[in-house]
Formats: structure tokens, C-alpha cells, sequence
């Protein structure tokens, strides 16, 4: 990977960082001392990264400077991922390139609360590993059990999270431009009603 390359990934990177914890541009600036304008330049790759910049925006961010930069352990293949919270939701990372398919095991904690949706453009992707997660998706509220997923376009409007029963882990891929997961699998035995979305 060349210096090029390296430099090229910094501005995708520091936007999804950025989005994964729900920070605007303009609160960044305020956090950083940084421009608007400088900040959006970054993201957009109109601006070449350098060290004066990039060391506030790791600082406000809370994560270390390679990070930002994205340069990998030399010959370990190994995702290393650091745990975001975000909204009391635990999130691992599993993927390292910006943009595109991102992958997350995300943790929730035992709550009861009352759904919220939002929507937004892209394609989501639960597979649940344990315990049990309600998903609120236009009409439907639906409850998965571990072992079972659920995909749906996050433009129709949405919510997910704990049962108040206990803590729900799973896997979330998520298409930012709405790339839909290719998943092979049989079809269930069971009779089931079917939640199709």
C-alpha cells in the first residue's frame, strides 16, 4: 500500500468515525478549533490529511492517530476491533475499509424503552447470536430469537434494540448505498407465519 493510497482512505474514514458516533461537522469544529469548511474539505478528500489536523480530530474522537489513518498491522490478518458505545449499545467493528459493506457485533444491554424509528438511506442486515431482539420496522414489530436474522431497506422507517427481557447480542451489516447481503441458506422446516418485508 503506498503513501497515496494510505492518504487517499484518511477522508472516508474520518467521515464514517465521525457518523458512528453521531458527531456533526459543526460540533467537531467546535471540539477541534477546526473550520467547518477545513473539516468537510478532509471527509470529501479535497484536503490533504497532516498531522496539525488529524492529532485534534483523534483527540476529540478519543481513538489513537493510526486509526485515522488506517494503517494495518504489517501481516497479521487479524481484526483487532475496539469496542464504540454508543447510546449505551456496545459496537465492534469487524471491518476496516471505509465506505461500502460495514459489519459490527453489537451488544445491547437489558432495557425497556419505547422504539423510536428513523430512517435513512442503505440496507441493513441482524443476525442475532444470543438472546432476544424486537425490531420495530414500518407496521411489523417482530421479536428474533439467536439464530435467526432480518433484513431490511433502512429507508422504510425503523427501530431496534432490547426486549427489557434480558441482553440481545448480534451482527449487523449495514450498505450505506443500499447493497443488499447475499445470504444462501436452506429453507426453515418449520411452518412459521413469516415476517416478510
Amino acid at each position: 500500500m503506498t503513501t497515496d493510497d494510505v492518504l487517499a482512505g484518511v477522508g472516508p474514514r474520518l467521515r464514517r468515525i465521525r457518523k458512528e458516533r453521531e458527531v456533526t461537522l459543526a460540533a467537531l469544529s467546535e471540539t477541534t478549533g477546526i473550520s467547518v469548511s477545513t473539516l468537510s474539505r478532509l471527509e470529501s478528500g479535497l484536503r490533504k490529511p497532516s498531522l496539525e489536523l488529524l492529532l485534534p480530530i483523534a483527540q476529540a474522537h478519543q481513538v489513537p492517530l493510526d486509526e485515522l489513518v488506517g494503517a494495518p498491522p504489517v501481516g497479521d490478518p487479524r481484526v483487532r476491533a475496539k469496542p464504540i458505545v454508543r447510546g449505551g449499545r456496545t459496537h465492534w467493528p469487524l471491518t476496516r475499509q471505509p465506505g461500502g459493506l460495514q459489519a459490527y457485533k453489537v451488544l445491547e444491554p437489558q432495557r425497556k424503552e419505547e422504539p423510536v424509528t428513523s430512517s435513512h438511506e442503505g440496507y441493513e442486515w441482524l443476525y442475532v447470536l444470543s438472546g432476544r431482539l424486537r425490531i420495530v420496522l414500518g407496521d411489523h414489530d417482530v421479536v428474533l430469537g439467536a439464530g435467526e436474522a432480518a433484513e431490511f431497506d433502512t429507508r422504510v422507517p425503523h427501530w431496534f434494540g432490547s426486549t427489557g427481557e434480558g441482553p440481545v447480542e448480534f451482527l449487523s451489516l449495514f450498505g450505506p448505498q443500499g447493497e443488499r447481503m447475499h445470504v444462501r441458506a436452506r429453507p426453515s422446516r418449520r411452518g412459521s407465519g413469516g415476517e416478510d418485508d
